[in-house]
């Protein structure tokens, strides 16, 4: 879930020495949607030209084509953007650290069929209060939190869905608040699912990151903080009780402290699940269409530059 940590976790992984995780990809989903099981090489190289996300990452779709068969697997067109990247980087594995797959895990599972996936999960009245705290403004996703309740039952729905899914796969569950209070326990964890030897430099990670590239995540420019939110402190009591109301049961199998631990489930929780479930059925209904018209428009100034 977005604002639990995944862009820390992500930071200290990239430091490693033997892996690479770039910049969140977002495309994976739209090159599914566009070409399935086994894409056409050429028109799979054509489309990643047209992808801003790989041309910030220095990959040449030409490279692409050349690591390829004409009749690739879909997972090895998309392993072959990230291997070429990592290559880049001078390690040998690569990761990815894109929350927004959550809502398409059946397509995270073909690009990557023989992952590992590390869940990292935190209080979500925590991440609720960073996410509400952002100013920038949100993508179009009809299924972004707009409010507590809101987030509450995205948080539940998207925590619930990662855990179901990583029963039947290589999977660690990691807390944030561990993260940051143990780092070098909790790295050593990390590595040892990974297959990966710790190295003490992982947590040297904001000496090489560029805080400019964290303008939503300040704290990437100094040691793991603890306590950088705090729900006891800085959330409304009736929020507190809102969101325990939606997601309490949950709070509590993770570990979680309740401030209400028999919350009322009077009318403005059964509301919030109410419209959070109508929004998140419209934007699926609209999502396929939402990406067409953005793989046009693509196409469209693709071709306008006379490529």
């Amino acid at each position: 879930m977005s604002r639990s940590g995944t862009t820390l976790l992500k930071a200290m992984l990239d430091a490693h020495s033997q892996l690479a995780i770039p910049s969140e990809s977002y495309f994976l989903t739209q090159l599914w949607d566009r070409h399935g099981a086994q894409p056409e090489r050429d028109a799979f190289v054509e489309d990643l030209a047209r992808l801003e996300r790989v041309r910030e990452w220095g990959v040449d779709p030409e490279d692409v084509r050349a690591s390829l068969p004409e009749r690739p697997t879909f997972a090895e067109a998309i392993q072959s953007i990230y291997q070429l990247y990592a290559e880049s980087k001078g390690k040998p594995r690569f990761g990815d650290k894109t929350p927004l797959y959550m809502q398409r895990l059946d397509v995270l599972e073909r690009a990557f069929p023989d992952a590992r996936y590390v869940h990292i999960v935190r209080d979500g009245r925590d991440a609720a209060l960073s996410m509400l705290a952002m100013t920038r403004k949100p993508r179009f996703n009809l299924s972004r939190p707009r409010g507590v309740g809101d987030f509450a039952c995205a948080w539940q729905r998207e925590v619930r869905a990662a855990r179901s899914f990583g029963r039947r796969r290589k999977y660690l569950e990691l807390r944030y608040e561990d993260l940051v209070e143990q780092p070098e326990s909790r790295l050593r964890e990390v590595c040892a699912f990974l297959g990966l030897e710790y190295e003490p430099g992982m947590l040297e990670y904001h000496r090489r990151e560029d805080p400019s590239l964290y303008a939503d995540h300040p704290r990437l420019a100094q040691p793991p903080v603890r306590d950088a939110r705090s729900w006891r402190k800085e959330m409304r009591p009736a929020d507190a009780a809102l969101f325990e109301a939606i997601a309490g049961e949950l709070l509590t199998e993770l570990g979680y402290e309740r401030a209400y631990p028999r919350p009322g489930r009077g009318g403005r929780a059964l509301v919030e699940r109410a419209v959070y479930a109508v929004r998140v059925a419209l934007w699926s209904r609209a999502l396929p269409l939402v990406r067409r018209s953005a793989l046009w428009r693509a196409r469209q100034v693709y071709i306008r530059r006379g490529r």
